[in-house]
């Protein structure tokens, strides 16, 4: 195989890794011209993780999911600096939101992060939704459109690249993308109207990525996902959209594609659809191989044109010059620092019903749901560690669905709980305790239900700004 078709092959490419540096075989793929990498929490991120990675390939995009709230990858052991999506568009201040995309991509910035897999565009039109739901700015087109731009504007102002996912929507669905297909049962129509608005006004200000999502939509393709349709990522995202910059598609090892092909033909497939990277955060060097030579031979045998594989080369270079091009703004960026931002936009997000007051340390009894795939598990929801450093004798439990509730003295209970309106056993264990404890206090970290207890807080999100300022309305 020709060493220029070789390199092009690895351009597109951009695998995770294990580990907290950068393994052998990764690089020696970034001596071989590795597109990019993109980072997870498992990789303990730091200067020096960032660094090794362009020791071998100055070049190279590094990638991360630093979308505030519930994910994020910088501080997924003590919660977020900056409350999530779902927060930013309860407060609806574009200015706020603006300032938040800032000081989200100064943080890389100074990390030296090339793209940020952020923000989430989707309408989360539909509240059974497991893995959108508070990662959207909500279910209002025209929100979701001006806090995208907003966000993005922020985020590039700093010099870091944005993305707006999941294209062509992934608000509208009951299933998680990370376990199975999804499909969006939307007419043409409906797609224009509600889920296109925020791609159109992200592609309008100048966002420098969209990502794809593993979504069947039949209206676009009966077929295929997103992902790997022709249709969805060249027919209407280049076509009719106009999109020039990168197309990314979300990670590969995702059960929506995986379980349809393997990582070759999967990379195969998304760059003939229009795809320029693959994400394939679970890679290692078999797959990493495998991606490359799968790309090699489909373009000897003619099934993926080489003009298509060069244009995406190209357009993964383009989007590393326009990195390189912003140091300036990087440097400028790192010295605004705007504390004070995440914790505003907690506080102005918070939705409050009652008027409890908390004097002593409550039992606080967290209704444990997997947040959903998206989110590190070791994230945590905050509101004990938030409640304890303001009233230290704060006691906290974890209750499972299969748990049983835990003995309910004389403290002041607080029942922490995130979608409660998607999971039957939550709303029963609620309940169960609201019947022994009328007093207690319910704290929703997502999607909210109808206010119950004695005082019901919603904070719209997972982080801990928002955890403060839940803590600090209750001990007011």
């Amino acid at each position: 195989m020709s060493a220029e078709l070789v390199r092009l092959a690895m351009t597109v490419l951009q695998p995770g890794f294990e580990g907290t540096s950068p393994p052998d075989w990764l690089r020696r793929a970034l001596g071989e011209g590795l597109g990019g990498v993109i980072l997870f929490a498992r990789n303990s991120i730091d200067e020096q993780v960032v660094r090794s990675v362009r020791a071998e390939n100055p070049g190279a995009i590094v990638a991360i999911d630093e979308e505030g709230g519930a994910v994020t990858r910088l501080e997924v052991l003590a919660g977020s600096s900056f409350p999530g999506n779902r927060a930013l568009g309860v407060a609806d201040d574009v200015d706020l939101t603006e300032r938040v995309g800032r000081q989200i991509g100064r943080m890389l910035a100074e990390l030296d992060i090339s793209l940020n897999y952020a923000p989430s565009a989707d309408v989360n039109a539909n509240p059974e939704n497991p893995v959108i739901g508070v990662r959207s700015f909500g279910p209002d087109p025209d929100l979701v459109a001006r806090h995208t731009v907003a966000y993005v504007a922020g985020v590039q102002g700093a010099g870091v690249a944005a993305c707006a996912k999941h294209f062509p929507g992934h608000g509208d669905t009951i299933t998680d993308s990370h376990l199975a297909l999804p499909t969006v049962h939307a007419s043409r129509a409906v797609l224009d109207e509600r889920d296109l608005p925020p791609f159109r006004a992200a592609i309008a200000y100048g966002v420098r990525s969209i990502m794809s999502g593993h979504l069947l939509v039949p209206a676009l393709d009966p077929s295929m996902p997103a992902t790997l349709s022709h249709s969805a990522l060249t027919d209407l995202l280049r076509g009719e959209l106009g999109f020039d910059g990168v197309v990314v598609t979300d990670a590969i090892e995702m059960q929506a594609v995986a379980d349809m092909f393997g990582p070759g033909e999967i990379a195969v497939r998304a760059l003939a659809a229009g795809a320029d990277t693959i994400c394939a955060g679970r890679a290692d060097e078999h797959s990493l191989r495998e991606m490359r030579d799968a790309i090699v031979a489909a373009v000897r045998s003619g099934t993926l044109k080489e003009e298509r594989l060069a244009e995406a080369a190209e357009r993964v270079l383009a989007l590393s010059a326009w990195y390189a091009d912003r140091a300036a703004l990087r440097e400028k960026a790192v010295a605004d620092v705007d504390e004070s931002v995440g914790l505003e936009v907690a506080r102005a997000a918070l939705t409050t019903t009652g008027a409890a007051v908390l004097d002593r340390g409550p039992l606080v009894v967290e209704v444990n749901t997997r947040l959903n795939q998206a989110v590190d598990p070791a994230t945590p929801t905050g509101i004990a560690a938030a409640l304890t450093a303001r009233l230290p004798t704060t006691a906290r439990v974890r209750l499972d669905p299969d748990g049983e509730l835990p003995a309910l003295d004389d403290r002041p209970v607080v029942l922490v709980v995130h979608d409660a309106a998607r999971h039957p056993w939550v709303r029963e264990a609620v309940a169960r305790v609201l019947a022994a404890r009328p007093d207690a206090i319910v704290v929703d970290t997502g999607i909210s239900d109808a206010p119950v207890g004695a005082a019901h807080l919603a904070t719209h999100g997972i982080s801990r700004v928002s955890a403060q300022a839940a803590a600090e309305w209750l001990t007011r």
